[in-house]
């Protein structure tokens, strides 16, 4: 299972339930990132099913991080859940896992987040305590698309092997997936400026 599910894996498919209200014109709050759908990939086409299903919304500096020198944490802190779900056609199995969002950052119609692996199948177990990417393009219900990183991304190390790639927070590629059934909906806020101290 490790093979199918490595960082070369052509995806994951989410079963969940995301229940936020879609945003409308006008709707003012924190960036926010809601919906589910099934989506194919632009390549490697196979009978698998895949979708994922966000739940996530900007908490601005609530993640202090020493590194970014702020210990009220950065503008783009952010909390939530992502559930993956894949169904792989050819081996009668459906893989599921779970993952903390830690990062969003919106643009109108876009947003791209991160989320830490907290729970997985023990055929995904080598996803758990990663951090894993994900872009949304919100371009109305049928238009939409999604993109990842474990798909579409590779890393080199100090000595120049090739493996997964160490995601940071709010990295990940383009929304490359088409989406096929369900609805993604991107709230966007502009990154705020910090709390006075």
């Amino acid at each position: 299972m490790r093979k199918t599910f490595g960082w070369g894996i052509a995806a994951a498919a989410v079963l969940v339930t995301a229940t936020a209200a879609p945003a409308v014109a006008g709707d003012h709050g924190p960036a926010r990132v809601t919906g589910s759908a099934e989506f194919v990939l632009p390549y490697g086409q196979d009978d698998d099913v895949r979708s994922f299903a966000f739940d996530a919304r900007a908490a601005p500096y609530s993640r202090p991080i020493p590194v970014q020198g702020g210990e009220n944490g950065g503008p783009a802190d952010a909390t939530g859940t992502v559930r993956i779900t894949h169904r792989v056609a050819s081996e009668n199995l459906t893989v599921r896992f779970e993952a903390a969002v830690d990062c969003l950052i919106t643009s109108p119609g876009h947003a791209t987040l991160t989320a830490v692996v907290t729970r997985a199948d023990p055929s995904a177990a080598h996803f758990m305590g990663k951090r894993v990417g994900f872009s949304v393009q919100d371009d109305g219900r049928g238009r939409d698309r999604v993109g990842f990183s474990w798909s579409a991304s590779a890393d080199q190390n100090e000595a120049g092997q090739w493996g997964p790639s160490r995601i940071g927070t709010c990295l990940a590629p383009a929304a490359f997936a088409t989406v096929t059934r369900g609805d993604y909906r991107v709230r966007h806020a502009e990154l705020t400026a910090p709390p006075a101290s």
